[in-house]
């Protein structure tokens, strides 16, 4: 299995400025990412990023970076801004990590690639896993999906899908079928050529409404094929709340 790992590390955060440099466990928070994702099956791993900090703290730990404009209006397209510069050939596997992950298994990693060198049809995959209860699926910051019968997603939402019609026109409280809802969880894998072909495409005005860029895929035709996650993938790092579980964790592990 071949392919390659970029892990994009913006440090603008609303809600948790320099994000990537906030420390875990004695160490930078993209550092335990970029840990994890060396443990995969991946043959290159590298940093990429707009803000020469961060730049200089993956130096500092033997990681390749890759400087990149701040101006990307998503993760995708700083992606390719990065396969660009590098001139990888558009049938090389990139497996998009997200710097704020510092719990990713690197199983989830190879997962996701592996699947997509399978796949004939698809040129982005992605993994799910049910959702608990009703809760998550009204919840408008956890993504819902529905996938086809060959496990091609049909959309991506925040909002709850399927609609159970006559059910919760009077009750919201529960799931009305198990494991048919399901949570997307946001590790991607991508073929170059696409990364290539999707910088040149317009917003999709779903994708803007929505505020998710995989939209722009789906809304040109793009196959996105989507797995169950083999293992449990623990939550990232969004809200202060989130990183003092993390360092929790994490200093447990250590001790």
């Amino acid at each position: 299995m071949s392919f390659k790992v970029v892990i994009p590390a913006r440090y603008g955060s609303s809600r948790l400025p320099g994000k990537p440099l906030l420390e875990i466990a004695g160490k930078p928070m993209f550092a335990h990412v970029y840990a994890r994702a060396c443990e995969s099956a991946a043959e290159e791993v590298l940093i990429a990023t707009d803000d020469e900090r961060i730049a200089s703290a993956a130096r500092a730990i033997g990681a390749e970076v890759v400087m990149t404009s701040p101006l990307h209006p998503s993760g995708t397209d700083r992606l390719q801004e990065v396969v660009a510069k590098k001139g990888w050939a558009d049938e090389v596997i990139v497996v998009n990590v997200q710097g704020d992950e510092p719990l990713i298994p690197p199983s989830v990693i190879d997962q996701v690639a592996r699947n997509l060198m399978l796949s004939k049809t698809a040129d982005i995959a992605t993994l799910a896993e049910p959702l608990q209860d009703a809760a998550q699926l009204f919840n408008p910051n956890i993504v819902k999906l529905v996938r086809d019968i060959h496990g091609h997603a049909l959309y991506f939402s925040r909002a709850p899908m399927p609609w159970a019609r006559d059910i919760f026109a009077h009750d919201k409280s529960r799931l009305p079928v198990s494991n048919l809802y399901l949570r997307h969880l946001g590790v991607y894998a991508y073929r170059v050529g696409f990364l290539h072909a999707y910088v040149s495409w317009p917003p999709a005005e779903i994708e803007l409404l929505e505020s998710l860029e995989q939209l722009r895929a789906l809304y040109n035709g793009v196959r996105i094929h989507v797995d169950m996650a083999a293992v449990e993938l623990p939550p990232g790092v969004d809200t202060p709340e989130d990183l003092e579980r993390v360092r929790a964790i994490l200093a447990g592990a250590s001790s």
